[in-house]
């Protein structure tokens, strides 16, 4: 068993958090062992398809692959979403991946209903399209491959490198105005990324990655997500001028929040791994978050609040200025091709 101030190497979480839709506790001193070992678990949805309802997104749709996430990231807002599966939000979420075998053969079935509405598809919302599972079962290629041969858009949101594997045929839908990507970087001192998100690629790969698709004319912005104030917000100029340099077309941000279990786990993380400045940290989160961890309100969940907030935003704003001046070459989705395409197959049903 793990002592109380031990530190689980390798993993984000070092807990697991009571799932408040079951009657069990967990233990919150997991054996290392245990918590070391990723083990993957076959689910077969029906559907695979979510709407986006809300209104911080816009409209579209969420594809998930996966179910919980290999990276580890600390702060992850999606780790409540495993609680909905049976399990914690805290170690289970990095250590207990579902996959779907029919997310491709399901995704093309959704596509040629009559009743499909044709709106963005996002991979993905509750976790990474591209984390280490990817490389084992391929489901993100095999979704790609889909949506290239149906013409239809996508945007992918990552922090790993493997995204270049599927260069040729983001390169294809990019051409076609079919495909965004979102890169996500937290921090610029590996140290911290190596803690905070300790299975993620490296800062240096995702910067080769976002130079590689961008020369490629792949359509990538940078979300500087999330500012973590007292841990990483001092950063968000150097990581916006490190994105321009890459070949990023525009950048984004958006503050930390750490809503139901994932404050406990963050607080329990944050404790453990940099004593001295914790609760600086965390103080200074309840500073953008109106005296709270959490924030669930749409329109300021992603801005924050309060005065440090908008320091944060006034960093960006000049960021975004210096580095991304003028209106963003970012293209339009065309949906065109996808209804030309469609009608073929609508009239085969």
């Amino acid at each position: 068993m793990a002592g109380p101030n031990d530190k689980l190497r390798g993993r984000g979480a070092q807990i697991n958090t009571h799932n408040p839709y079951d009657n069990l506790r967990y233990d919150e001193l997991p054996d290392p062992e245990d918590a070391l070992r990723t083990e993957y678990i076959p689910t077969h949805p029906k559907t695979i398809l979510n709407k986006i309802t809300s209104p911080d997104l816009g409209n579209g749709y969420g594809l998930n692959c996966y179910q919980g996430c290999e990276h580890g990231c600390v702060y992850c807002f999606a780790r409540t979403t495993h609680q909905y599966w049976g399990y914690s939000a805290g170690l289970d979420f990095e250590t207990k991946i579902l996959y779907k075998e029919e997310a491709p053969s399901v995704l093309r079935q959704s596509l040629v209903k009559k009743s499909y509405l044709p709106m963005p598809i996002m991979m993905s919302g509750n976790t990474d399209a591209y984390q280490p599972a990817e490389r084992k079962f391929g489901l993100t290629r095999k979704c790609l491959e889909v949506l290239r041969d149906f013409k239809h858009p996508v945007g992918l949101i990552t922090k790993n490198s493997l995204i270049v594997r599927d260069l040729g045929i983001l390169t294809e839908m990019a051409s076609q105005q079919l495909v965004h990507v979102c890169f996500s970087i937290t921090t610029l001192e590996e140290d911290v990324r190596r803690m905070l998100e300790p299975r993620t690629a490296t800062i240096a790969q995702r910067f080769r990655a976002i130079e590689t698709l961008s020369a490629a004319g792949v359509p990538v912005m940078v979300n500087i997500a999330p500012v973590i104030p007292g841990l990483t917000d001092h950063e968000l100029i150097a990581i916006a001028r490190r994105a321009a340099e890459s070949g990023a077309r525009k950048i984004g941000y958006s503050i930390v929040r750490l809503n139901d279990q994932i404050a406990d786990i963050f607080t329990d993380w944050i404790r453990k791994t940099y004593p001295d400045r914790a609760e600086r940290v965390l103080n200074r989160i309840r500073d953008c978050r109106g005296g709270n961890l959490g924030e669930k309100r749409f329109g300021i969940r992603h801005s924050g609040e309060g005065e440090l907030a908008k320091l944060i935003q006034q960093q960006f704003e000049l960021a975004r200025r210096k580095y991304f001046p003028g209106t963003p070459d970012w293209p339009a989705y065309d949906f065109e091709p996808f209804e030309r395409g469609r009608q073929p197959q609508l009239r085969l049903f």
